[in-house]
């Protein structure tokens, strides 16, 4: 479906939402159409779009998985040195370290995330590009016709009047013609 495809649905969805009715603070709408609309919008979207949502949700997916890891790698040492150690300076400086080290795994996964962020927003710009190229290819390609279709409907206008100035000649020949005839014949 062309971009005029996605802004149609938008403004259908707008639609659907000023014609539900408030209760208080909330508007009740027809959530089947509501999804509908939603899902008519999500298969409208070009593909670059989609796999671009689909990387940012995996690498969201990778960002949890690596924080529930740090979680767990950091509660595990915790765990492990509570264990082992009784003096409270050792417990101490480990505590420390887990939680520098649970830092460090947090900014990685927030760096992470910013380049995701970043290459999802890369992906998303060439996509536009590309569509407004290929809407100005297919406008270029849309005017080329036009003006050969106009050129072509000239060519035949012209070949129309000369037909209509060949056949007012051929009656005017005629006409002089059986006018000679006739006065030979007087």
């Amino acid at each position: 479906m062309p971009q005029n495809g996605v802004y149609d649905l938008l403004k259908m969805l707008e639609i659907a939402l000023d014609e539900g009715y408030s209760v208080l603070k909330y508007t009740v709408v027809n959530k089947r159409e509501i999804e509908d609309l939603i899902d008519r919008i999500y298969s409208t979207l070009p593909p670059e779009v989609q796999e671009a949502r689909v990387l940012l949700r995996d690498k969201e997916r990778l960002i949890n998985e690596a924080r529930q890891q740090a979680t767990r790698i950091v509660q595990e040492a915790q765990n492990e040195a509570d264990r082992k150690l009784s003096e409270s300076d050792q417990i101490k400086a480990i505590e420390r370290e887990g939680i520098r080290i649970k830092n460090e795994v947090v900014d990685d996964c927030e760096k992470m995330k910013h380049l995701a962020v970043q290459d999802s927003e890369n992906i998303r710009l060439k996509a536009t590009e590309e569509a407004i190229k290929i809407r100005e290819g297919a406008e270029l390609y849309a005017e080329r016709v036009l003006t050969t279709l106009e050129g072509n409907l000239v060519q035949l206008q012209q070949s129309v009047k000369n037909s209509q100035l060949y056949m007012e000649q051929l009656r005017n020949d005629a006409a002089s013609k059986y006018s000679n005839v006739t006065t030979a014949q007087r």
